[in-house]
């Protein structure tokens, strides 16, 4: 069976190499990423995804605050200006997403629902994956490239602060978009017999 929404996943990859050029206006973009994540799943309808989606001197900011973390832990000067330089290729890019987690949500079902409360917490992670599965590939649908990183929780008080923040949204991955200046290096995959089964 072919499937056009496997071609676009195909096209969602790890973009590393970022640039500013891209057409749509921020605006453009924040429209695309509010309305992939409303479409998105989550468990009991809970729409527990929160983004922010940052441009120029906000978007630079994250980049800042994620090195300024690092390199209280990083000592070693050769492995942080390493680390530097990964850290400007992400700022290099058009803007930033934050991705969160509202858990005023998830508590509030964990007590509305208690014979399902240790599921909550997953089933919120779940939603989020989903939502930033299908970001990633609206993106990479309109030739706009994208990573996810985890820099959380090393910069979640810091980023908090930043962007006055609700505390009950909690951070859990930041994407760097931008133009492609260089593809993504090619995929490997699992044996089949490794992954999957069938069982008819």
């Amino acid at each position: 069976m072919n499937s056009n929404f496997n071609d676009l996943s195909a096209k969602r990859r790890s973009i590393y190499a970022l640039g500013n050029n891209v057409a749509q206006a921020p605006e453009e973009i924040f429209e695309l990423v509010k309305k992939t994540i409303k479409n998105s799943p989550t468990a009991f309808n809970s729409q527990t995804v929160r983004a922010v989606v940052l441009f120029g001197a906000a978007s630079d900011k994250v980049w800042e605050i994620v090195a300024d973390a690092l390199q209280k832990v990083v000592k070693d000067p050769e492995a942080f200006a390493k680390t530097k330089a990964k850290i400007a290729t992400f700022r290099a890019g058009y803007g930033t997403i934050l991705f969160l987690t509202d858990t005023a949500i998830v508590h509030q079902l964990e007590k509305d629902y208690p014979s399902y409360a240790d599921n909550f917490a997953n089933w919120a992670e779940q939603g989020l994956g989903g939502a930033q599965q299908a970001v990633w590939t609206a993106l990479a649908e309109h030739g706009i490239g994208a990573s996810l990183q985890h820099y959380n929780p090393l910069i979640d008080e810091a980023i908090h602060q930043a962007f006055d923040l609700p505390k009950e949204w909690q951070l859990r991955a930041e994407m760097p978009f931008g133009s492609i200046e260089a593809p993504a290096s090619e995929k490997t995959y699992l044996n089949d017999a490794q992954a999957f089964k069938l069982i008819k």
